[in-house]
């Protein structure tokens, strides 16, 4: 489920940067807040997924959400995450 609510960050990521065109830091922005939304457990379990496009398999493969700017958005997510490490 972990892949899945990284899927969903990068949507809502995406969605802010559509809803602000005139503001290019915007995603960046909604990526910041979801990190500080994250808490100390959450942050654990996100830490234990392969990183996008690692692992053939699931959601975190290669495909749509390795991409583009889903992709982007999770690759920030997924080495904040790491660099949060205790």
């Amino acid at each position: 489920m972990g892949a899945h609510a990284l899927g969903a960050a990068a949507y809502a990521a995406k969605a802010a940067g559509l809803a602000a065109p005139n503001r290019p830091e915007a995603v960046d922005e909604e990526i910041a807040w979801q990190l500080e939304q994250l808490t100390a457990q959450t942050t654990s379990a996100l830490r234990q997924l392969p990183l996008l496009g690692e692992n053939s398999a699931g959601p975190l493969g290669p495909g749509l959400l390795a991409s583009g700017a889903l992709g982007s958005s999770i690759r920030e997510l997924q080495s904040a995450i790491a660099a949060s490490a205790p």
